[in-house]
């Protein structure tokens, strides 16, 4: 650690009591890429009022509801890796038209699409393309390790050891084992999950080749984070980036405390943790609501430990192992947390691939716009042959689907 550093953490800690709840939202906000989203304009209602209408919220909303068929998977340590399978109907499954197969053959086993969430984040981030798919096809939703229901990360428990996006990498072929055994995937991850998926094809390049139909990277980056500077000038930027390592580390070492100071100060970092998730101004506050709680429910010594992993992160030469397959490219471009130009650069290395720039849309893009995230998608498991072509969801927040000419 460099000696300012050192004064900067030194500081902090002389003056935790007072400190800690607004260095913890604070640092969390760019450390997580502030995935979270407000309810409510905060400066002009009152606490209380504020209090009460998060409640009515939390009650209220549906979002996050749904659930599969739970599973374990065991990562290499020995990490619990929680996830839930939604399974398509046998009988839609069975009336669906089928290519004609040599006597005696094993019917083909169904396509699954692999849901990988980001940082902070967990499976129900997905909540809109899991209710608008259900019924068209099997999906996979995971939580990473140390997030949502999955347990707390084995070696960084135990060893100390670092995260890193390669570990992340073997935790999603441990739950593919697991919840996917046999038959095509399709594979899809946002911001933290598209690095896993990228980590995944980088290790076991024979089970993309053999098994991968096709690849959603959303609102992701194939490495060179260390260089976002989250909308901050360019001193700030350099200033949080010397001293953010050290602190971090030094917040996750008081833990129970920073949690404190949290829950202490939500309301007054609110416009901040707002514009690092959404771009639109009329986001439903039921949604930024439901956002807001994802973030909430993740240790701040949990967004200590994986933070360096993400300057470290590096899969620009893995991208190759999808160059032969239907690849969806999407972002947001006002995202100021894996900026709109590192979707552009895979797209560049992956010539075939859709490329999708939202307008008006920040990091959880997925949230934010759903009806075209879900859409695109769509599209993407037709031309993958995952669903029947001229298949289509019928909107995004319901389980129902149709067919129409393609």
């Amino acid at each position: 650690m460099s000696e300012s550093s050192a004064e900067v953490v030194a500081a902090a800690a002389g003056g935790w009591r007072r400190t800690t709840g607004l260095a913890g939202i604070a640092i969390g906000v760019l450390a997580a890429g502030a995935a979270t989203g407000v309810a409510i304009e905060r400066l002009t209602v009152g606490r209380g009022m504020r209090r009460k209408a998060r409640l009515a919220l939390d009650s209220a909303g549906p979002y996050g509801a749904l659930r599969g068929t739970p599973g374990k998977a065991y990562a290499d340590d020995g990490t619990e890796l929680y996830y839930e399978v939604d399974d398509v109907d046998p009988e839609a499954e069975s009336a669906r038209p089928r290519r004609r197969r040599l006597f005696g053959r094993k019917p083909p086993a169904p396509v699954t699409v692999v849901f990988s969430h980001g940082y902070c984040l967990n499976q129900d981030s997905w909540h809109f393309q899991r209710a608008a798919l259900r019924g068209v096809v099997r999906t996979v939703h995971w939580d990473q390790r140390s997030h949502g229901r999955s347990g707390r990360g084995v070696s960084q428990v135990r060893d100390g050891a670092p995260i890193t996006i390669d570990e992340l990498g073997r935790d999603l072929k441990a739950v593919i084992d697991a919840a996917v055994p046999e038959g095509p995937i399709v594979l899809v991850g946002h911001s933290m999950g598209g690095m896993t998926v990228m980590a995944l094809a980088d290790q076991f390049p024979e089970l993309v080749r053999e098994r991968v139909v096709a690849v959603a990277l959303v609102g992701t980056s194939s490495g060179r984070l260390g260089e976002v500077n989250f909308g901050l000038p360019v001193a700030g930027v350099n200033a949080v980036r010397r001293v953010l390592p050290g602190v971090l580390k030094a917040l996750g070492q008081q833990a129970a405390l920073v949690e404190k100071g949290r829950r202490a100060t939500a309301d007054l970092f609110a416009g901040i943790i707002k514009r690092y998730s959404f771009a639109s101004r009329d986001i439903d506050p039921a949604v930024a609501r439901f956002a807001e709680r994802m973030i909430e429910s993740t240790p701040i010594d949990v967004v200590a430990e994986y933070y360096p992993a993400f300057n470290d992160h590096d899969k620009t030469e893995a991208l190759a192992r999808f160059a032969e397959l239907p690849v969806l490219v999407l972002a947001g471009v006002q995202d100021l947390v894996t900026p709109s130009e590192h979707s552009e650069a895979i797209a560049d290395l992956l010539s075939e691939a859709e490329l999708v720039l939202v307008p008006d849309a920040g990091h959880l893009v997925m949230l934010e716009h759903p009806e075209l995230v879900t859409d695109r998608l769509a599209d993407l498991l037709v031309r993958a042959g995952a669903v029947p072509a001229g298949t289509t969801v019928d909107g995004y927040g319901s389980t129902s689907s149709t067919v129409r000419p393609g």
